[in-house]
């Protein structure tokens, strides 16, 4: 019980921290810049778009730092980093915002299609940890935050199986990045959301195929549901999501995974419950592979 305690014990609240938020002119990452910033934290915000954060957010000052950035272009990336390090003077967590969702099945999907979305979930982040990593590991401490979905720990959604990969890729590096920012005083979380009510899924923010294909009958009853359905009624409220990463951002032993929802935390019990079912069912043969 007491080692419980002390694992969700929280710091002191340190609102002299500079936060590092990508994709934030819109949807989770807006909401939680704004949560941010009425809380005293200062505050670099990034989108494609930097207009659209001023007038979002406000105007560059002391606590809050507008930048464009393209997340696909490396160098620009850390460039836009050390315009966050001259302002600031450092860099405490970094939110790895930044994403769209595609819909479509895998053989309706083009390359190029595909490649955009690994592009900018995977390639991007990887961008944005590769170079906040540097001052992070030098001053031994920070957060990294990386968002994926339930998505990323769950795929079995027919015409999501793309979006599902990427997701999928960003809980494997963060893994990883965990371990290797340990020992440096830096902690690693991959974020699995549920729906939350965004823009997420409204046009401009999500992408369907170009060429689909009439016989994905499931496929398009999917993207349908999304499309007209949950969006708009999605049940999660995005104001409490961006509250729960500042408290999370306190906690002395932060969880490397870490659920949002009620729904994720349903799709995610339902696929441990069936990984744990087939290997039970599956052991004897899946064992048997011993050199005799």
């Amino acid at each position: 019980m007491c080692y419980q305690f002390k694992q969700i014990k929280l710091k002191k609240m340190d609102t002299k921290k500079v936060w590092f938020v990508t994709g934030a002119s819109r949807g989770l990452g807006l909401t939680l810049v704004k949560k941010l910033l009425a809380n005293g934290y200062r505050v670099a915000a990034t989108s494609r778009n930097q207009q659209s954060l001023v007038q979002e957010v406000g105007k560059t000052s002391d606590l809050f730092l507008p930048l464009k950035m393209d997340l696909t272009n490396n160098e620009n990336v850390k460039a836009t980093i050390d315009k966050c390090i001259q302002h600031f003077g450092k860099i405490d967590v970094v939110v790895n915002n930044a994403g769209f969702g595609l819909i479509g099945t895998l053989e309706e999907l083009s390359d190029s299609e595909v490649r955009d979305n690994f592009e900018v979930n995977v390639f991007g982040s990887l961008n944005v940890i590769r170079n906040a990593a540097t001052y992070l590991r030098q001053q031994k401490s920070g957060y990294i935050f990386n968002i994926a979905s339930i998505g990323g720990y769950s795929a079995g959604f027919a015409g999501f199986g793309i979006y599902c990969s990427t997701k999928f890729a960003v809980a494997g590096f963060t893994e990883g990045l965990a371990e290797e920012m340990k020992e440096f005083g830096v902690n690693v979380s991959v974020v699995y959301p549920g729906y939350f009510r965004t823009n997420f899924l409204s046009s401009g923010s999500v992408k369907t195929a170009a060429k689909p294909i009439a016989y994905y009958k499931s496929a398009r009853a999917s993207e349908q549901a999304h499309l007209k359905d949950i969006d708009g009624n999605q049940p999660n409220d995005p104001e409490r999501a961006a509250e729960i990463l500042m408290e999370v951002s306190e906690l002395y032993a932060p969880p490397v995974h870490l659920f949002l929802g009620k729904d994720a935390y349903a799709v995610a019990n339902q696929k441990i419950e069936l990984i744990q079912q087939t290997m039970a069912e599956y052991k004897n043969l899946g064992t048997s592979t011993d050199i005799k």
